[in-house]
């Protein structure tokens, strides 16, 4: 059966923050499967210090039929993304991107990201970043879709895992009067 379903992306309220993390949790729990324990119990926490910490400089969520769908955190520089200054990223970084299972495919995550990349242009940056594995193959395949480019310099170890750093070059010219996301239509 196909319907229409209004699918709108918003800033996060403070009272979100559960069922933030209650999606987040759910997308990445596949991992826990491929993670020895202790490396999946410190990312968890990680996400959830994330969640329910300040240093977002925006939540960003897709809620389908007043239920929130997906997430992503804005985050203004390396520091504030992971306390890593070294890194030098001193423009938005995108974290935590997560769409639950039952709605993947439908372009909620684009949609998370283009909102992501209008907040930065609104902040007058030129780039967007963000940090990813070999591990979550499908998302580096929607990144590259989206234009992301390797930004080698970027690259950080967690252990001996190589977490890679991409960069989204942003069109300065559309300024802060980008169209927001903020309502589309998916079918499922």
């Amino acid at each position: 059966m196909n319907h229409s379903a209004e699918l709108v992306i918003r800033e996060a309220a403070a009272s979100d923050r559960e069922a933030i993390a209650g999606v987040l949790l759910e997308a990445y729990s596949e991992y826990a499967a491929v993670l020895p324990e202790p490396f999946w119990a410190e990312y968890r926490d990680s996400i959830l210090g994330s969640v329910h910490g300040d240093a977002p400089v925006s939540r960003i969520v897709a809620e389908l039929d007043g239920q929130i769908v997906g997430s992503v955190l804005l985050f203004t520089s390396s520091e504030a993304a992971y306390g890593r200054p070294e890194l030098g990223i001193h423009t938005p970084i995108i974290r935590l991107l997560a769409v639950s299972p039952a709605v993947r495919g439908r372009g909620v995550a684009r949609l998370l990201i283009r909102e992501a990349a209008e907040r930065a242009v609104a902040l007058g940056e030129a780039s967007l970043n963000l940090h990813t594995s070999d591990m979550m193959a499908s998302a580096i395949r929607l990144y590259e879709g989206l234009g992301f480019k390797r930004a080698y310099e970027t690259d950080l170890k967690n252990g001996d895992t190589l977490v890679k750093g991409y960069r989204l070059e942003l069109p300065v010219s559309a300024g802060p009067h980008a169209e927001p996301a903020s309502t589309a239509r998916i079918t499922g």
